[in-house]
């Protein structure tokens, strides 16, 4: 069964903040799994009606496809949650920006697609497995592109590279250390490891990414990692901030 978790993360009363009359959830990398989203989801709305009402903001911080079984519900969900007119940004992660290619008709962009578990989401759009195994790349791009609503295609074209809210930048991966943020490459913020997680010094704003998954939400003293493998470990995490407070949420899968 599911458990929903406040772990015991620091909650900050001084340092980075967004301004006041806000509440921001930033969720980490979805990657297919519909059931962890949904039950994130519940744990946001039972966490938000415990705090005094306020405009609140869900930030998806990329990856909500690929490598889980469920990428095409996942988007229905965030469309969802778009018509209920809740206020959300969905990040583009490298995950989307490669099906964008995809979807654009680059042959070898879906070569790469379904080495990084693009297969997924072909399946999730319909595609028969047996056609997945045997269609030559142009037939099955052609049957993907014309299983993918269009709805679909306009929120990967409308996904943002970088959320700048108070103190806090979201972006999918990380930032470039040393470049204004508006320098920033768009290869950096949707791909970058090496050079960024290992830096130790401050940042013009807390960077709060996604990307490279770890055992549990990274808290450092210049990003916080949202990224914790949910589709492996069956953990998604997302962290809530208000004013200079912040704090973590997480479903969990208990194994008996």
């Amino acid at each position: 069964m599911f458990n929903f978790l406040r772990p015991r993360q620091p909650v900050r009363a001084s340092g980075p903040a967004i301004p006041p009359g806000m509440r921001v959830y930033a969720i980490g990398d979805v990657h297919g799994r519909l059931d962890l989203l949904d039950r994130l989801l519940d744990a946001i709305a039972n966490d938000d009606a415990t705090r005094e009402s306020t405009e609140v903001r869900l930030i998806f911080l990329g990856d909500l496809i690929d490598r889980g079984p469920q990428s095409r519900e996942v988007i229905d969900r965030v469309l969802a949650l778009k018509d209920n007119d809740i206020d959300v940004a969905v990040l583009r992660g490298n995950h989307e920006e490669v099906f964008q290619l995809v979807l654009d008709g680059d042959e070898e962009a879906l070569r790469f697609f379904n080495r990084i578990g693009g297969r997924e989401t072909i399946l999730s759009y319909g595609i028969d497995a047996e056609f997945f195994a045997c269609a030559e790349l142009p037939e099955l791009q052609a049957a993907l592109i014309e299983n993918v609503p269009a709805r679909h295609i306009q929120l990967l074209r409308e996904c943002e590279d970088m959320v700048e809210i108070g103190d806090y930048l979201f972006v999918h991966a990380g930032i470039r250390p040393g470049t204004a943020l508006d320098q920033q490459r768009t290869a950096d913020l949707r791909w970058i490891r090496g050079g960024f997680l290992d830096f130790e010094g401050s940042h013009p704003r807390m960077i709060v990414h996604g990307h490279t998954p770890s055992a549990e939400i990274e808290w450092r003293s210049n990003r916080i990692g949202v990224d914790t493998g949910a589709y492996e470990s069956g953990v998604l995490s997302a962290i809530g901030i208000e004013g200079a407070e912040r704090w973590a949420l997480s479903t969990a899968l208990e194994t008996v």
